[in-house]
Order: structure tokens, then sequence, then C-alpha cells
């Protein structure tokens, strides 16, 4: 395949200078957990862009190999951030291999991304219930009939299992023994404000072998 020059020169030449806000340490909060709410509570308050609350997700096998995907968030304190998937997925199957992960939420409306690291375990069976039948009943019958990652006929086979089950179970499905949540347990929560001329402002939060919280700036 040939190189468009046009559009190589296109992407080389696309920039912007980001002037919206600035993040200095006298006025960041005093833990992760409040500041991170501070900036949802802006995120979700934004006509900018939809979904806010929408994450992306790195994984990785037991091999190393990488593997990343947007996901929801749908729970958080100060045990850490919670969202809900299918265990026996590809991010099931790397979780189960290896627990650690990393988050993005790209907020580019707002010249903003929190990154967080941490290690996930499951959340409660009945957590998971509570959030799984809180759904509308078109996606508890999805998540029940959809062997996530694995590799299908076409999608009238996926129609037809969603209407097999949905004739089964009309009002309310029972939660899958393969699908519920995990809680990331932060280790470092970096919050990532765009500047002008590329000096950004990132200031971490990362808990230290103690336990103990410790909040640094990098450089840009």
């Amino acid at each position: 395949m040939q190189r468009d020059p046009a559009n190589a020169d296109r992407l080389a030449g696309m920039r912007r200078s980001y002037k919206r806000a600035e993040l200095s340490e006298s006025a960041i909060a005093p833990t992760w957990l409040e500041q991170f709410g501070r900036w949802l509570d802006e995120a979700l308050e934004s006509l900018a862009f939809p979904e806010p609350n929408a994450m992306v997700v790195a994984t990785a096998d037991a091999d190393g190999a990488p593997s990343a995907r947007t996901v929801l968030l749908k729970g958080y304190d100060e045990r850490g951030l919670v969202f809900f998937t299918n265990y026996t997925s590809r991010k099931g199957r790397e979780l189960a291999e290896n627990p650690r992960v990393c988050v993005v939420f790209p907020w580019y409306a707002l010249e903003r991304q929190i990154l967080v690291t941490g290690t996930v375990t499951r959340t409660s069976r009945a957590d998971s219930e509570t959030y799984f039948h809180s759904r509308p009943h078109g996606s508890q019958v999805a998540a029940s009939i959809s062997e996530q990652s694995a590799v299908i006929p076409d999608r009238a086979w996926l129609e037809s299992e969603r209407d097999r089950l949905a004739e089964s179970y009309p009002e309310t499905v029972p939660l899958p023994d393969f699908w519920g949540g995990y809680r990331i347990a932060p280790s470092t929560v970096e919050f990532w404000q765009g500047r002008e001329d590329r000096l950004h402002d990132r200031l971490r939060y990362r808990r230290t072998d103690d336990g103990t919280w410790q909040t640094e700036r990098l450089a840009p």
C-alpha cells in the first residue's frame, strides 16, 4: 500500500493549544477519591461528549501480551473503581492470569485524562446480581447469550439465541455464573490536564509500601 502524502502531512500538522484549565498542587484535593469525584462531576455535567463514564481498560495475559477495550464505570468508592463484564471474555481470562490493569478516562473535550493503575478482584455475587437486574431486560438477555470474545457463526445466530432466551425469560433473566463485576484497587491515580506549549500538568497519587498516599508532580 502506498503512503498518502496528503494525509501524512495533515496528520503531522494537526495540533491544538490546551488552554481550558490548570492543575496545581495547591488546588488538588487531599485524596485521589475526592479529586476523582470532582473531575467526574465536571465530566458528567459537560455536554461536550457522550458517555463520560467510558474508560479504556488495558490488560495483559500471563505472557505479557496486551489488549485493551472500552468499558463503562458503574461505581467507585475508597476501595476502587467498578465495572461489569463477562468473566470468560478475553479480558476476564487475562485478569484471571494477571490481575494488574491500567485504565484511562480520555476526556478530550475537557483537555483532561485520568490514568489509573492497580489490581482487580471480583465484586460479590450479591453486588453483581443487584447491578445485573438493574439493567434493561434486553441487556440482561444479551449478556446471558453472548459468549463474549468467542467466534460465532453470524449475526443471525446471535439474534436467534436472543429471541430464544427472551421467550424463556420474558421479565427477569437469572444472573449467569460467568457474568459479574470487577473492582480495581488503585496503586496510582494520575490526573492529567492539558496546558499551553505542551507543558501539561500531571499530578499523581501513589500508594506507598506502608499503605499511605503520596502526591507528586510528573514531567509532561
